[in-house]
């Protein structure tokens, strides 16, 4: 359809949406406010005069457009409603960062900048660069919560505005606003905008099905109506009187919900069960807006069945984000499944405005500022920097889209973690040093290993000792951004201590076999062991992956004069002085394992999507062609993991230098007091070895006993079993061959 205005008729159009701006704003406009906003929209109008949307329309309608979401549907102040009138000034036009906080000030000024560079790090990019851009992003918070506000509004509005645009940039676009947006919104209370913009997600990126389900709801749609209403009026009958001021909306759940529950259960649209949704929002009839919508819930559970497994209570135990709600699943005409949301005007509002209405209820409500504390755990992530900023913003996602768990800490205060989350994270939660040194936990009293999993209602109790040091198999089960980000933090500042162990003993074994230690010979023992850099060398012979025995075995090849020449010559053509003595670790993946016992498989790459060593794999078991490895984000994964979860199989790349190994070692000699925790501390001052189980039995003045183990590799073992044999009263040590 071709735009065909007149420019009176833009002008026309021009205030009347300036005039709808001002009409709906959530917060009351005080004459200063309008004053503010109204000098936003002329310096707005003149900025972008010349230039027009991909539709034809003047530019000016879309800040306008982004203003209203941000005055209507996230409720902010004026000088949000008048920054984002501006937000594209600066990065479109010849005004300034300066003119704004001139005509502005500061705080106008630094909003605008902060969408500014928002908008800058968004261009054609790939994955990598688009995940070190949101990281950049999210950054921005810590300035002003408001950048990023208006940005989802920007976003909003461009999304529902794509049709001008070619189909490949709305399929980009659209899966960004899947990946990223659309979970900030959830995370930042956004409801609605939420629902919004992941319908619009799944009308780009998958228009068949989201036009499959728009019509079966349009098909439906006299029907739903009906079967709402006679919900309702059933509804009605008790509500009325108990005398509530109330209100029923009743809708269908959002195409993409319903689009994901088709896939999850592997189910078609009819066989969806709870597509239907009902709202009751009240005018508490007392001070205590809790009470009345457990009295409704009994009205409600009155008239219809409820379903006691989906009894989700958010008034008790509000989500971080503030939300609170009764949402109850009940049995209605005809037995469909039915949600029921109850939601008092207050709750209401929080559920939609998010941000905005906890500051308008900040002195009623009592829950503590779901943001404000969700902001702050935030900014600790953010400046743990991460080495691969894709696995941040994959990190960063499970915990913006988690569903939240409750549970006691032993002094009884509640803390909320991610659906799925174990003792570890929790000991995380808690603090860094008391996660670093955990040793177990007891949870609700029972003593269970760092990976249990955990459920609301439970009580934790953390054990932790001085001397405990991270295991990279902890970064296999733990979930939450903080854990993950502490725990490898950690184990790089341990393997730097190895690997200054290692130049330390790599400086005395040489002296031993008569070289000298320097740059020249560094660079020649990289090469050798084809290795990256210096710190790999290092690193590789303090956890005795390179032991003796190999460094003969260079020191036999260097002293062959024909093979040191050629070695001379190829030195002088390659440039190796750059990766002397980098800080930096060569992630070396050579090695493949399947499940969680990590065994070596025979398998083959699939061709529909090509991996290579380092990506996210799984394992798929085929029936005639044995295990196919496939990228988690292969076109074929969902349809794979839907349809034949049972032969999928966990699959990880490794180093195989840092490979744990599992041994059993068989102790025995004479018992004295203290053994016990004599060989606990010998087998912890061994750096890298990692205790699985001990079982020593004594016996009249003597002790047996077996101690399970991993290891990095025989030299570490070696060096373990001489030090259990130095303990006193200690007669035998040796390993068992069968685990």
């Amino acid at each position: 359809m071709n735009y065909t205005a007149t420019i009176e008729e833009e002008n026309k159009e021009i205030a009347n949406r300036y005039k709808d701006l001002l009409k709906g704003t959530y917060e009351i406009l005080s004459k200063e406010d309008k004053e503010l906003i109204r000098k936003a929209f002329d310096i707005a109008v003149d900025a972008h005069a010349d230039q027009r949307r991909k539709t034809g329309e003047p530019y000016i309608y879309h800040p306008i457009a982004v203003a209203k979401i941000v005055a209507y549907e996230i409720g902010l102040d004026a000088v949000s409603i008048a920054s984002a009138l501006l937000h594209d000034v600066v990065e479109d036009t010849s005004y300034t960062i300066e003119d704004m906080e001139r005509l502005f000030g500061e705080t106008i000024a630094k909003i605008v900048n902060g969408l500014t560079k928002i908008s800058r790090l968004n261009k054609e990019q790939d994955a990598s660069i688009q995940a070190e851009n949101f990281r950049k992003m999210l950054l921005t918070l810590n300035d002003d919560v408001r950048v990023i506000l208006i940005k989802i509004a920007d976003r909003l509005h461009n999304m529902q505005t794509m049709d001008a645009m070619p189909a490949y940039k709305q399929v980009k676009i659209a899966s960004e606003t899947l990946y990223i947006y659309a979970p900030l919104a959830h995370r930042l209370g956004l409801y609605n905008i939420k629902t919004s913009l992941e319908d619009l997600g799944l009308k780009y990126t998958e228009p068949e099905a989201y036009y499959g389900i728009l019509s079966k709801i349009k098909e439906s749609k006299e029907d739903q109506n009906k079967y709402l209403a006679s919900f309702e009026e059933t509804l009605k009958a008790g509500l009325d009187k108990e005398n509530f001021d109330y209100e029923i909306k009743g809708r269908f759940k959002s195409i993409y919900s319903i689009r994901r529950k088709m896939i999850r259960q592997n189910v078609t649209f009819d066989e969806v069960y709870d597509k239907y949704a009902i709202r009751i929002i009240y005018n508490t009839k007392s001070n205590d807006d809790k009470f009345d919508a457990w009295k409704i819930y009994t009205i409600v559970t009155d008239y219809f069945k409820p379903n006691p497994s989906r009894l989700r209570d958010w008034i008790s135990q509000p989500k971080s984000t503030g939300y609170e709600a009764l949402h109850i699943t009940v049995v209605g005409p005809g037995s469909e499944w039915v949600e029921v949301q109850i939601r008092s005007n207050r709750m209401n509002e929080i559920a939609e405005k998010g941000y905005a209405a906890h500051f308008k209820y900040k002195q009623v409500a009592s829950n503590e500022n779901g943001l404000e504390d969700w902001l702050n755990k935030l900014k600790e992530t953010l400046e743990t920097q991460s080495l691969n900023a894709v696995d941040f913003v994959e990190n960063f996602k499970l915990n913006l889209y988690s569903k939240e768990i409750y549970v006691f800490t032993p002094k009884g205060d509640l803390k909320s973690l991610p659906k799925n989350a174990t003792a570890l994270d929790f000991a995380f939660s808690i603090h860094t040093d008391v996660g670093l040194k955990c040793r177990g936990a007891k949870v609700n009293g029972k003593l269970m290993p760092l990976s249990h999993q955990l459920k609301s209602g439970d009580q934790i109790e953390v054990i932790t000792t001085t001397n405990n040091k991270p295991n990279s198999r902890w970064l296999d089960f733990v979930i939450t951004a903080r854990a993950k980000a502490k725990i490898r933090t950690a184990l790089k500042e341990e393997e730097k201590a190895i690997s200054i162990e290692g130049k330390a003993i790599l400086l005395r074994k040489l002296r031993h076999l008569k070289i000298t230690f320097n740059e020249k010979v560094t660079n020649e023992l990289v090469n050798y062991f084809k290795l990256k850099t210096s710190f790999d060398l290092f690193f590789r012979i303090g956890n005795g992956a390179i032991d003796n025995t190999h460094l003969k075995a260079f020191v036999s090849q260097r002293n062959s004069k024909l093979i040191n020449f050629f070695k001379t010559k190829l030195r002088k053509n390659t440039a190796v002085k750059e990766v002397i003595d980098t800080e930096e670790v060569n992630f070396k993946y050579d090695d493949l394992v399947f499940g969680r016992e990590e065994e070596k498989l025979d398998y083959k790459f699939s061709k529909c999507c090509n991996a290579i060593p380092g990506d996210k794999v799984f394992g798929f078991l085929t029936i005639n062609d044995g295990i196919k490895v496939h990228k988690t984000n292969c076109p074929n994964a969902i349809s794979l993991q839907s349809n034949y979860a049972y032969r999928i199989m966990q699959a990880k790349w490794i180093d195989s230098t840092k490979q744990d190994f599992k041994v059993i070692i068989h102790i025995s000699g004479v018992d004295n007091q203290g053994m016990a925790n004599d060989v606990t501390k010998t087998i912890s001052n061994n750096m890298g070895v990692f205790i699985h189980s001990i079982n020593i039995a004594g016996n009249e003045g003597v002790f047996d006993g077996k101690i399970s183990i991993s290891v990095k590799n025989s030299t570490q073992l070696d060096k373990l079993i001489k030090s259990l044999s130095k303990i006193e009263g200690m007669k035998k040590v040796e390993r068992v061959n069968t685990l």
